[in-house]
């Protein structure tokens, strides 16, 4: 994949060649990459979604089992579809521009109350949260 680093965590339970196997599996060949670890042995791990659903629930296993055996306290996966519940890029962009343009244009001699629910529309502060 063009878009992940050269070098990258991966779990030692997985061997290189199911690494390229799996690769061509995933949505622009992003295979999931550790990218951050807590103190406590908790770790995210981001992933592409697998294009193949028949193969998906198998490929999804084999990750999940890799990256449990790594985990010091042996924890199962917990997973998120972060497209269900994160903005995507253009609703980001769209907040900022509401929120520079309230910031910018809008004058707070207004109501207090109207500002911030201007402010609350912009949904800018949801997002960044």
């Amino acid at each position: 994949s063009t878009s992940l680093p050269e070098y990258f965590v991966v779990p030692s339970s997985l061997a290189d060649q199911d690494l390229k196997l799996y690769s061509y599996s995933f949505i622009g060949r992003r295979m999931p990459l550790w990218s951050w670890n807590h103190p406590n042995g908790s770790a995210l791990v981001r992933m592409a979604n697998i294009k193949d659903v028949l193969q998906q629930r198998r490929i999804d296993q084999r990750i999940c089992n890799a990256i449990t055996r790594s985990h010091p306290l042996r924890s199962d996966v917990y997973k998120s579809d972060l497209d269900k519940c994160l903005p995507n890029i253009q609703e980001i962009q769209a907040a900022h521009s509401k929120l520079k343009h309230l910031c910018v244009n809008e004058p707070f001699d207004e109501t207090e109350e109207k500002w911030l629910s201007s402010l609350e529309n912009t949904r800018w502060l949801e997002y960044i949260r």
